[in-house]
């Protein structure tokens, strides 16, 4: 992986990882299956409908096991607009590396549904319906499993980190701007969070300068809120539920924190 120096208003960091290292030394394993965060979605004070990131069973892509990624948005608008999005990644159990991405968007009546297969060790991707093997980055990772992957990672604010191992290498850098720390009420309680601005250049948070995320300061990193522009609008995503394969009940695994624990829902 390859992380360099960028600049933010507040600092500039220059830090430099190994290009040999994966880019999460321990692979997928703090992510296990079945974990599953509910979200509603909201534009403005207008609710559009819900959201959800799960983490679905184990599964094998080309004989290397492989934790499969959702992330999957549900709306409508009054009736008017409708959408349902959903992106799928499978990512190497061992190494964090994305062997196959797939995005599924029916928004209002068009469908565009795009798969791409990704050969890490190899160097290249393709993409169903093209006969043409495209360069790769190394360590490369889709949307989707850059979700999880901002999640491992030691954030303070000020910071400005630049990824170049996003799968398409014309899209590098992936941005990941650390703005503040902030604690916030969302309908799965209150929780102290990282605030970052992440940039990937053609997907859900493309620059715009709404794109946010508030990552949980502890050490589960969960995903507590989101801003994201879609197709007209910016739409927010707050937690309200916290699914997990334990099913126990969350105040009594989380303590008496309430800047941490939510007040209802479940832990992972």
């Amino acid at each position: 992986m390859a992380l360099a120096a960028t600049f933010s208003p507040a600092a500039v960091v220059s830090q430099a990882v190994d290009d040999s290292l994966p880019p999460a030394a321990h692979g997928t394993e703090q992510f296990p299956v079945g974990e599953r965060l509910l979200y509603d979605a909201k534009i403005g004070p207008i609710r559009l409908g819900n959201a959800s990131m799960e983490v679905m069973p184990l599964d094998t892509v080309r004989g290397d096991e492989a934790t499969h990624f959702r992330f999957l948005i549900n709306g409508n608008l009054m009736g008017i607009y409708r959408m349902r999005d959903q992106f799928d990644s499978w990512v190497g159990r061992d190494d964090f590396a994305s062997r196959r991405y797939i995005q599924d968007k029916r928004e209002s009546g068009n469908v565009a549904r795009v798969e791409y297969e990704i050969f890490p060790d190899s160097g290249f991707y393709r993409e169903k319906g093209i006969d043409t093997a495209i360069t790769a980055s190394a360590n490369p990772l889709d949307d989707t499993a850059f979700f999880y992957f901002v999640r491992t990672l030691d954030l303070e604010p000020g910071d400005s980190l630049a990824f170049y191992n996003y799968f398409r290498p014309d899209r590098n850098p992936v941005i990941v701007r650390v703005l503040a720390r902030d604690t916030i009420d969302v309908p799965a309680g209150r929780f102290a969070t990282i605030l970052i601005q992440p940039i990937i250049k053609g997907g859900l948070f493309d620059g715009s300068n709404d794109s946010r995320m508030w990552i949980s300061d502890d050490e589960r990193r969960l995903i507590v809120q989101m801003k994201t522009k879609i197709a007209f609008a910016t739409v927010t995503m707050r937690l309200t539920e916290i699914l997990g394969p334990t099913n126990s009940d969350s105040t009594a695994a989380a303590g008496n924190d309430s800047t941490m624990a939510p007040t209802h829902g479940r832990w992972p």
